[in-house]
């Protein structure tokens, strides 16, 4: 399964859920942000290759089906309510992801 995650500026939330969902066999994962200055900005292509969509808030979704809207019409989103309250790699973002991502995706680990 090829999971995107998605927030603002690709810095630090969904960088470590890649990192952190890596490690899954059964996924491929990668990260993007949707604003102007993120690290690694969400794309068609990024869009495309995605059979799920991880946002950190509403508002990644808004600006997702704001741009995209073809795209995402049959993709599931799924939006982690995670605020921009953490750091890399930060342990309270890593056990929140491990809580709720399995779950989203229906996988265990």
């Amino acid at each position: 399964m090829n999971v995107l995650f998605i927030c603002s500026r690709n810095q630090w939330r969904s960088p470590t859920a890649e990192q952190v969902f890596r490690r899954y066999p059964a996924l491929s994962v990668r990260s993007a942000g949707t604003s102007r200055n993120a690290r690694k900005r969400v794309s068609h292509d990024l869009l495309r290759w995605a059979d799920v969509i991880c946002v950190m808030e509403q508002k990644h979704k808004d600006r997702l089906m704001a741009e995209y809207p073809r795209l995402l019409e049959n993709k599931p989103l799924h939006i982690l309510d995670i605020p921009d309250d953490y750091r890399y790699m930060d342990p309270a973002l890593v056990t929140q992801l491990e809580e709720l991502v399995p779950e989203v995706l229906g996988i265990n680990d």
